[in-house]
């Protein structure tokens, strides 16, 4: 999805984050990567969040780092980050906008971690920021883009695990309309000319008397060689 659907969620959802509705039952994938970077962090030197979004979470990790540099293409985004990061005081963390379409500005071998959240693939493109040694490690929805780019780009020590445990649970329709909106590349289905589309999907989602699907995501890592 564009560069504009990025910029249209920061405006009008305050960041890169949802507005509805939804609880969680069973152990998330999304649990599980925050537990092991919580693990990987204080390990590491200089860190990178790949696709870092609005930069909350970024900040939430902060604590547990000596350094933290987040990175965005989305110029509203990355104003957003800057602004909370101003506003928490927090003294360990950059953002910087940049596109892994072009060189990153950053130097070789810069970073020994570089987590990727739900962000651009297209990271793994950019191996000669990371030391020798140095891990990448990341969640995703879809694994096709990361598996290719893991064998075009010569990483070592590879792991990729599946999960399918949790339930994602939304109340009512409305707030799937809300959830599926800000889903990445989805119209905004709230507005009354996306309606038909949305009276097509809202089927595939019901369960019982809510709504809901299995949350399906990938947590994969890869070592550059030393």
């Amino acid at each position: 999805m564009g560069l504009d659907w990025y910029n249209q969620i920061a405006i009008r959802n305050g960041g890169y984050r949802t507005r509805a509705k939804f609880r969680v039952e069973g152990v998330s994938a999304e649990d599980i990567f925050e537990e092991r970077l919580k693990q990987l962090l204080p390990q590491s030197r200089q860190v990178l969040d790949a696709g870092c979004g609005h930069g909350e979470f970024t900040l939430h990790m902060s604590s547990l780092a000596q350094r933290i540099i987040g990175f965005d293409f989305s110029p509203e985004l990355i104003h957003i980050a800057k602004s909370l990061l101003q506003q928490s005081g927090i003294d360990n963390v950059v953002f910087v906008l940049a596109t892994t379409k072009e060189k990153l500005p950053f130097e070789d071998g810069q970073f020994d971690l570089i987590y990727d959240r739900r962000g651009p693939a297209s990271i793994l493109n950019h191996s000669e920021i990371l030391s020798p040694g140095g891990l990448m490690f990341g969640i995703h929805t879809s694994i096709d883009k990361v598996r290719e780019r893991l064998k075009e780009n010569g990483y070592v020590n590879t792991t990729i695990e599946e999960f399918q445990d949790a339930f994602i649970y939304i109340p009512d329709e409305h707030e799937l309309k809300i959830f599926l909106s800000d889903v990445p590349g989805n119209p905004d289905f709230m507005l009354p000319q996306n309606q038909a589309a949305f009276d097509e999907l809202k089927a595939q989602y019901k369960i019982n008397e809510e709504f809901g699907f299995r949350e399906h995501k990938y947590i994969w890592t890869a070592v550059k060689p030393g």
